[in-house]
This record gives structure tokens, sequence and C-alpha cells, in this order.
């Protein structure tokens, strides 16, 4: 797939707003119109900008929204809702939703036309739409009412595409990213404006890199994976050996591999292996600003809060619960479905299906004995310097 080109010719310009009046895109510029060539279709860098900020907003039925979110409408199936839009801001035509008594209360009385709300709930007020889970149906709603930006197919013309790199037609490769050679982008993947895919990448299917990725080389990205701004996968693990008064670089020769349905925030690293994979399982969720060094191993549906730091080696296993800022040492076990708290510092393997709190981290039954006895050493100290005192005394 060659990247796009720069028009130099009316007839490519032309060509160009021709193709986009087809297909319902706008094409203001007419100075300097840029295009992409391939497989026989042609973009316009304007029309693609005018078609991404487009949304336009269509009102649904309250019986569609039911159907949309696996509930049943208890009231008028056919009110419009033109908006999802919190208790406190709701209007008429607003949707909103409760999850507890205090707030199902306070969205009665709102002015917003319907609720999303748990079955066990009922009014007089509103249109109820009612859910197995309100949570749930929330989250569904709000992907009907504020649906993600689309990307139209195509490649940017500022991208540089290796002539060995394999892109699926339908991907989106935007401004000023570069793909590297034998690199694979799968269909429907798109490649925000900035990012990098090195050589012998591999991305699946409905891949969205946000802006300034970079995936280092050889990295194996699964499908439907999102990774947000200014992460870096596959970067240099941090390997050194003493080598009198030099610390020796090892080299780090293996590489990432990101299962399917995994997202990643903002500002997130992970290095590549020394030998083998860096591996992060499928449905696994990293917030932002996550250090994961070479060789961990992290299992599915594992849950990463703000900086948490896992050192190398480290074996995480599946649905583990990291919570903000725990660091994990390096070569632990830390075992399915374990919960560490916040600010933790894990120093010992953590056998499957505990809680572990503190630094260093310990089984969270120990710790609350701990913090219940030095709330009690004040009046310990007390009794000691009494009985000191009258000791002294004899």
């Amino acid at each position: 797939m060659r990247a796009f080109s720069r028009c130099h010719t009316r007839s490519q310009i032309e060509r160009a707003r021709d193709f986009a009046r087809s297909a319902g895109l706008e094409t203001r510029d007419t100075a300097g119109l840029e295009t992409c060539a391939t497989g026989g279709r042609v973009f316009t860098g304007a029309a693609i900008a005018n078609r991404q900020s487009s949304h336009p907003k269509m009102p649904y039925t309250t019986e569609e929204i039911a159907r949309l979110v696996g509930g049943q409408v208890v009231g008028d199936s056919r009110a419009v809702l033109n908006n999802f839009a919190t208790i406190e801001n709701a209007r008429h035509g607003d949707l909103t939703f409760a999850e507890n008594d205090d707030f199902f209360s306070r969205a009665e009385n709102s002015a917003a036309t319907a609720i999303i709300a748990d079955k066990r709930f009922s009014s007089t007020k509103k249109t109820l739409i009612q859910v197995p889970n309100a949570r749930i149906a929330f989250a569904k709603a709000l992907a009907v009412f504020f649906p993600e930006k689309k990307f139209p197919a195509g490649i940017h013309s500022t991208a540089v595409i290796a002539p060995s790199a394999n892109i699926d037609s339908t991907a989106h490769i935007g401004p000023h990213c570069v793909v590297g050679e034998r690199a694979f982008i799968g269909p429907r993947t798109v490649l925000q404006a900035g990012s990098v895919v090195d050589d012998d990448c591999a991305l699946g299917e409905d891949v969205n890199l946000f802006p300034n990725v970079v995936i280092y080389p050889r990295s194996k990205i699964g499908n439907r994976v999102r990774i947000h701004a200014n992460s870096v996968i596959g970067s240099d693990g941090f390997g050194y050996v003493q080598d009198g008064s030099v610390h020796r670089k090892v080299p780090q020769i293996g590489n990432v591999v990101i299962g399917d349905d995994v997202e990643i925030g903002a500002g997130v690293t992970i290095d590549r292996g020394a030998l083998g994979p860096t591996v992060v399982g499928k449905g696994t969720k990293i917030d932002n600003l996550v250090q994961i060094g070479h060789n961990v191993q992290v299992g599915e549906g594992c849950l990463l809060v703000a900086q948490v730091g896992i050192a190398g080696s480290a074996k995480l296993g599946n649905y583990v619960v990291l919570a903000g800022q725990v660091g994990v040492a390096g070569h632990l076990k830390i075992g399915n479905q374990v919960i560490v708290g916040a600010k933790s510092g894990v120093m010992h393997d953590i056998p499957d299906g505990q809680t572990w709190l503190w630094i260093p981290a310990q089984p969270a039954r120990d710790v609350k004995r701990q913090v219940l006895a030095m709330q009690k050493l004040p009046e310990l100290l007390k009794r000691v310097a009494e009985l000191e005192k009258k000791l002294g005394q004899k």
C-alpha cells in the first residue's frame, strides 16, 4: 500500500474533489489540496477533517434505548430522548440514571424525561427504563448518545509508510504517522496523528492508537486494543550489569505481546522482554502512567490503576487488581484474583484470592490487627509510664 502523495496537477485535485463530493464530504481548500491514492481510492486531508468532526445527534425513544441497553420501559415508551445528562443538569428530553435510593429520589425530582434504574425501583412521576444493572446500562446508553469519532479509511498525505508494510484497505493512518518495514495493520485499525508503528509489528482488527503512541519493533497487538496518547509499547527493558565502574547495557531483544480487548491509558510504558516477551493478557485494563518492566506476565482481566509499577519478570495471575501507586518487586508471583490496596509495596509472593495492604504489603487481616494495636499505643504508653512511676516510688 502506498502512502498519500501531494497533488501537483489540476486533474488530481479535481479527481479528489469529485470523490469527496460523491462521498458527501466537503472540501473548502481549493489551493494546494492534498490527496492520497491507494487501492484506487482518493482522499483529501480537508475532507477527512470535516468528516471526523461531524457527529449528528439523533433523538431516540425510550423504547429504542430500552432495547439497546437490555431493559424494559415502565411508562411512556414513545417519549423522545435527545441527550444523556446528570441528575443536576438534566432537562426535559434528557435521560439520566440512578443506582441507589438517594440518586433515584433526586432523579424523580429532576427535569429529566426518563430514568435508567434497577428493576426494584418504581415511579409515578417519571418514565423508567428498568434494567438488571443500572451502571452497566448507563455505560451502554452513553455509547449510544455519545458515539466515538469515526475515522475514514485511508492514509494521510503526511504519513510515512515503508514499502513492505501491509496495511488493510479499511485502516486509517492519520497525519504524520510512521509505519515501518513489514509492519501489519489490520482491518479498521486507526493510527491517530503522530503515532509510530515500527518494523515487524502486527496490529489486529479495530485497534485504536491515540495521538503520539509509539510501538517499538516486533510488538504484537491483538484485536480491539485501545492505547491512549503518549504511551510507549516495547521500549528497552531496564537491564544493566556491573562491569567494573560501568553499568553495561544488556541488549533487550524480546518483544511485547498484548492480548485482545486490552485498554492502555495515557503515558503508559511497557518494556519489551530481555529475551522472551512481556505479556499483557486479554481484557486487562491499564490506567494512566503505569510502568510494566521487561518480561512481566500480566494475566487476563486485570485492573492496574494509575502509577502502578511492576518490576521485571513479575507474574500476575488472572483478574488481579493493583490499586493506585502499588509497587511490585521483580520476579514475584501474584496469584489469581488478588487485590492489593493503594500505595502498597509488594515484596513477597501472594497466594490466590488474597487481599494485601501496606508497606511492606501483608495480608489485610494482619494489617488491620496492627492498625488497631497502634491505635491503642498512646493509652498503653500512658499506662506503662504510670506503672513505672509507681514502681519507682517503691
